[in-house]
């Protein structure tokens, strides 16, 4: 494996070396993920049946997959990260704001990821007569820290290499955990508490802001920092099904066996999943458990780093990745001891991710219906003060729309909207909508012939 000494300069065409495939195992492994069992248990708990359940997870990722995908095409197209591609809309110093937004938001993920996992190694642990405290908790906190930094500072090539190898052996305990758990389980597919249709409906919104449509929404700021390390020779197509389907299909697997699993009136708490369902697979679910956080988090460590370089922080690439992790550690420490602070760090970190939707729908239609596909690269190295005031006012307008059709876990995000229409969340949707709509009208121009063009 090369060291990976690359920054947020386009990568030159002789060290585009990846393949779709090679996306696809990227992207697969970082959502081989405990959450996502939870999470698939969530349609049930909400009162939705096992069938309705499965219906919006698999209908709800194929729109937000298919969004990850594009997102995945344009850094390859130009073989740019994805927030210094934001300054296309927002102007140089404009993307500062959500170039900060996401460097903490993805740091906080770190110290939140490897936390989760914690309960569920030591519940495992104790299949194997191996009881601990607090003590025993810092010593994997600390083994899976070290090897998720490792691989982070290393950089893209060793991210490449650790997906494509591990992930095929993870997959193929999960086939086995999935046919276990399947033979055991007396499934119940129509039963749901949900009868009324308006409660059926807050509950399908519920979930399709969890699992559904706003699972690949939330991994929209990363993903060209992969695809840009894609061969130029590849198509469009080809980066387009490696990404969106390397999203897809561990999300609903694995979201589709919790709700199986919660659909037999089982607990729906992870540990009870994990040790009541594969008690006889023990030793391969616990390395399932430990590679999910190191698969996901040097991910949230890479571009923690790339998000940081984009705002302008003078350092290497791995210089600021060693920062990201020590903090993160910091963080982690934190949680280990305040169990409940965690829990509501938890649950307000996934309520800001509400900014994802208007500027992940101001960038696609800078690049699609403004910019027609075409970005000239160099302009977003150009050394200025430039700020899109228009992007940054739709920017702010998406938020106040999807927040007031949010919610969230944290009663702050709770917005009048929904909670005025039965706690329904289209958070996603409102958000999206409104800015992407607004700054289509605030920045297109009109040519002679009528047609719109983008204000550079």
């Amino acid at each position: 494996m090369a060291f990976d000494a690359h920054g947020i300069e386009p990568i030159p065409t002789e060290h585009r070396d990846s393949t779709p495939w090679e996306q696809f195992w990227i992207w697969s492994g970082a959502n081989i993920a405990p959450i996502n069992w939870v999470l698939g248990a969530l349609g049930v708990t909400l009162g939705l049946s096992l069938a309705e359940t499965l219906a919006v997870i698999a209908l709800g990722n194929l729109v937000g997959c298919a969004v990850f995908g594009l997102f995945n095409v344009i850094g390859h197209r130009t073989g740019v990260n994805q927030m210094v591609l934001g300054r296309a809309p927002f102007g140089r110093r404009g993307a500062i704001v959500p170039g900060v937004v996401q460097c903490l938001v993805s740091m906080g993920w770190v110290g939140v990821n490897t936390w989760v996992v914690l309960d569920l190694v030591m519940a495992v642990l104790r299949q194997f007569g191996v009881h601990g405290g607090t003590g025993m908790k810092y010593l994997i906190a600390a083994i899976i820290m070290v090897v998720q930094l490792g691989l982070a500072l290393y950089g893209f090539y060793a991210i490449r290499t650790f997906e494509k190898y591990t992930v095929p052996a993870t997959v193929l305990v999960m086939a086995v955990m999935t046919v276990l758990a399947l033979s055991q389980a007396d499934l119940n597919w129509t039963a749901a508490t949900a009868t009324e249709p308006a409660d059926k409906l807050t509950a399908i919104t519920q979930l399709l802001t969890a699992i559904g449509i706003g699972w690949g929404i939330t991994w929209l700021p990363y993903s060209a920092d992969y695809s840009r390390f894609v061969r130029p020779g590849a198509s469009a197509k080809s980066v387009f099904w490696g990404c969106a389907l390397g999203m897809y299909v561990p999300t609903v697997w694995l979201a589709a066996l919790g709700a199986c699993l919660a659909s037999t009136g089982g607990s729906t708490d992870p540990s009870a999943l994990v040790v009541g369902a594969f008690g006889a697979m023990a030793l391969p679910v616990l390395l399932l458990i430990m590679h999910g956080p190191v698969a996901t988090n040097i991910l949230n460590l890479y571009s923690c780093s790339l998000a940081a370089l984009s705002i302008g922080i003078k350092a290497a690439r791995w210089q600021v990745t060693l920062v990201a992790g020590v903090v993160a550690s910091a963080v982690l420490v934190v949680f280990v001891q305040a169990e409940d602070f965690a829990r509501a760090f938890d649950h307000w970190l996934v309520s800001i991710l509400v900014w994802i939707s208007p500027w992940a729908s101001i960038v696609l239609v800078d690049f699609f219906l403004l910019r027609k596909g075409k970005i000239v690269v160099t302009d977003l190295y150009e050394e200025s003060s430039s700020v899109n005031g228009r992007a940054l006012v739709s920017l702010g307008a998406g938020l106040v729309a999807g927040w007031a059709w949010q919610y969230g876990t944290v009663p702050l995000m709770q917005g009048p909207l929904a909670k005025a229409l039965g706690n329904t969340d289209f958070s996603w949707f409102s958000g999206a909508l409104v800015a992407g709509v607004l700054y289509y009208v605030l920045c297109g121009e009109r040519t002679p012939d009528g047609r719109r063009r983008a204000v550079t």
